[in-house]
């Protein structure tokens, strides 16, 4: 199993907290995405996934790409410990809190919307901060009380197991974070986050860890 990824990329965090939960080991493939012009970018990788993005899942001679997707194959093919619970209706949830993230959220931060911000769109450095914090703002206000609703103590997103929701919470806790965003708004999401970063599979994943990180 070969995982490409890049140690900021937050999608590929996700994935490295997923397959820690499950305890898989893995061949670690850095993929720079602004060294070499981006080596997201190269022929060679294009080949395997023609986004370009990363993360990237090889297994079993496959290439499988987009986050949420490489979950949920993970939680199909490897099930203990499972990442969404077990009736129909707590699954939507779930999904809906992870796709909270990786739809409302972080599409509109991620380093080529900001770039392009930056150029053609000539915003300056302010502009594009508040861009960010706008964004991840409205998405944890939301967040927040979905916490609040469905966590049994506070220390997980949903119920009292790590879920495929908190492998999207922490990795958006962490942007906020480089950009010192004010999460005082969100007390109960910051004791989720808190909890689910003292968790070994969590803290193996951080970016700073990574075999590539600077």
């Amino acid at each position: 199993m070969k995982l490409f990824s890049y140690f900021r990329s937050s999608a590929a965090y996700r994935v490295r907290i997923a397959l820690n939960v499950k305890g898989l080991s893995y061949d670690y493939a850095a993929k720079h995405l602004i060294k070499n012009g981006g080596e997201h970018k190269q022929d060679d990788y294009l080949a395997l996934n023609p986004q370009g993005f990363v993360p990237a899942l090889e297994h079993d001679g496959a290439v499988l790409t987009q986050s949420i997707a490489i979950i949920e194959y993970l939680d199909e093919v490897f099930p203990t410990p499972s990442l969404l619970p077990r009736s129909p209706r707590d699954r939507a949830i779930v999904r809906a809190m992870a796709l909270l993230v990786a739809c409302d959220i972080h599409p509109l931060n991620n380093l080529r919307v900001l770039n392009y911000l930056k150029s053609p769109l000539a915003q300056d450095s302010e502009a594009i901060v508040e861009w960010y914090k706008h964004w991840i703002a409205e998405g944890f206000a939301a967040f927040e009380q979905l916490i609040a609703k469905h966590s049994s103590d506070n220390r997980y997103c949903f119920g009292d197991t790590v879920t495929m929701a908190d492998t999207l919470l922490v990795p958006q806790v962490a942007n906020s974070r480089r950009y010192r965003m004010d999460l005082s708004a969100y007390p109960t999401l910051q004791r989720v986050s808190a909890h689910l970063e003292s968790l070994p599979a969590f803290q193996a994943a951080r970016p700073e860890v990574q075999p590539d990180a600077e």
